[in-house]
């Protein structure tokens, strides 16, 4: 089944051409011109994949991010900008922006950028299945995201999210840092090894009994993280 991308873009060359492209490759794109509706379609309907704007009319796409990642909605989102400072790049990707590419750039990389989250992603959102996993007092929906303990809501920050999803997908396999880098952070050359220990120390200080005494999201010594279900 196609893939389902909301396109926000207010440069109207642009978001023509980048709807033209899409849709020839086979994408289901949707689109947006301000930053105020794309935040309401991203709100309400299922996407796969969102590509986002930062300079946008009514409201701004580090905004649209933002506020996307506070109301729990994980999707993969993209952000273009013309703006190519380091610091842009940074507060896009702290707000929850999973990649993050600069205006001008060739159709290629961007397709590419778009495959390699939709396959972190797994399934499209319309295929999804509900999906419940369970361990000590947590419960997993991912279907919905969420994650609860006690059926109390724990705040999970967008990366903890895909990191543990990553880790119970693959429960009971030991990953190297490098690994959870490559497959969790993707194209995002910021973080380092150590990025990977302070998620991990996030994730038991939110879901483990004993974070100090671990019993589900191991350290394996000189080779990397386990989870055990």
């Amino acid at each position: 089944m196609s893939c389902r991308v909301l396109l926000i873009e207010d440069e109207t060359s642009l978001h023509v051409f980048l709807t033209d492209r899409l849709r020839s490759e086979g994408y289901l794109v949707e689109t947006a011109e301000d930053g105020k509706t794309g935040f309401e379609r991203a709100s309400n309907e299922p996407f796969d994949l969102i590509i986002l704007d930062v300079m946008l009319p009514l409201r701004s796409g580090f905004d649209v991010c933002r506020d996307l990642r506070q109301r729990g909605i994980n999707v993969p989102i993209l952000m273009l900008t013309a703006r190519g400072q380091v610091v842009d790049r940074v507060i896009g990707l702290k707000l929850g922006a999973d990649d993050y590419l600069v205006k001008p750039f060739e159709p290629i990389e961007l397709l590419a950028r778009m495959e390699s989250l939709l396959r972190r992603a797994h399934v499209p959102a319309s295929d999804q299945a509900a999906e419940v996993y369970h361990f000590d007092q947590i419960r997993v929906d991912l279907r919905r995201a969420e994650v609860r303990r006690n059926n109390a809501q724990v705040e999970l920050l967008p990366k903890e999210y895909r990191l543990l999803c990553y880790l119970i997908e693959h429960r009971d396999v030991i990953l190297s840092r490098n690994q959870l880098l490559d497959e969790v952070w993707g194209y995002d050359t910021t973080p380092t090894t150590r990025t990977v220990d302070v998620h991990i120390a996030g994730l038991r200080q939110k879901l483990e009994v004993d974070p100090r005494r671990p019993k589900h999201i191991l350290t394996i010594h000189g080779l990397g993280y386990k989870f055990v279900g």
